[in-house]
């Protein structure tokens, strides 16, 4: 990251302003929310696919029920406990049923999407409450709204990990599930709860997309995102195989993966080559995590 910003200091015109600083930010900020979830699921070693379905299911609620006439805050609390339900299924199909996480979460990706354009009726629906969308264009102190819904999650989220007993389990329970069993820890449950905050950020994610875009469009919302996520938890430092969650290195990671991004925009390079620079660098973070032998 600090040789991305070294050189987009030395030969990037127009790249160190505070407005494309303040853009860039406001760009990640979902990615962010989005990778916080990613990187729990991941640290227990499973994984959420499902994480773009929920962002577009989230915007095709947040516009009916916005357009239906229900409060701003009331509809944002729908939408979250609508979420929080896609996160038990997540969880009851890998804690429960024991299905394979990639597969249970692959299930209500295609699944989930295909709800979001039900709900929608496979079109996007432009959303105009004014206290919704100062989610995603007021500013407090000169600093974007969609800044700070990403940093909330982001502290909360570090605490969790950092310093309380569900942070361990977390941990235990990626690292190794049978001992964390027979240590009285609650191995299904502890995964039910990851994936019920997982899929909570996803749509706290897509609220503040819809509210940034100002219309709530199924087909784009969350498009790509799980692929993002996982970028973005898996540069920074979090191995796939679960045992460890680093919060930190995972926002450091979006941010590396945004900025290289925006980095080949200002020289007006296709997008279709940043994301074979993004598959280039997930195949190599990941290689440089490998287990080595006789560890």
């Amino acid at each position: 990251l600090i040789l991305l910003v070294g050189y987009n200091l030395l030969f990037t015109s127009n790249w160190a302003t505070v407005g494309n600083l303040k853009l860039q930010l406001v760009i990640v900020a979902p990615i962010v929310i989005v990778a916080l979830g990613m990187a729990l699921a991941i640290g227990t070693g499973g994984i959420d696919l499902s994480v773009g379905a929920v962002m577009a299911i989230s915007a095709a609620l947040a516009g009916s029920f916005l357009n239906a006439g229900v409060p701003a805050v009331p509809a944002v609390l729908l939408v979250l406990a609508c979420g929080a339900l896609v996160g038990a299924l997540n969880g009851g199909l890998v804690a429960v049923v024991n299905v394979q996480p990639i597969v249970a979460t692959l299930a209500v990706l295609v699944g989930g999407r295909g709800l979001a354009q039900l709900i929608a009726t496979d079109q996007s629906l432009s959303v105009d409450d004014a206290i919704f969308l100062r989610l995603g264009s007021a500013s407090l102190l000169g600093v974007r709204m969609p800044i700070y819904a990403g940093v909330v999650p982001a502290l909360l989220v570090t605490f969790i990990v950092l310093r309380t007993t569900f942070g361990r389990r977390v941990v235990a329970v990626g690292d190794n599930p049978i001992a964390s069993y027979l240590s009285g820890l609650p191995v299904r449950r502890t995964p039910i709860t990851v994936y019920i905050v997982s899929a909570v950020l996803a749509s706290w994610a897509g609220l503040v997309v819809t509210a940034y875009t100002t219309s709530s469009d199924p087909r784009t919302n969350g498009l790509l995102y799980e692929l993002y996520a996982i970028t973005a938890v898996v540069v920074g430092g979090t191995p796939l195989q679960g045992g460890r969650v680093r919060i930190l290195g995972t926002i450091a990671g979006a941010l590396v993966m945004q900025t290289i991004v925006s980095t080949l925009n200002f020289h007006n390079i296709p997008d279709s080559v940043s994301r074979m620079v993004t598959a280039a660098i997930i195949v190599v973070a990941v290689y440089v995590q490998r287990p080595r032998a006789g560890s």
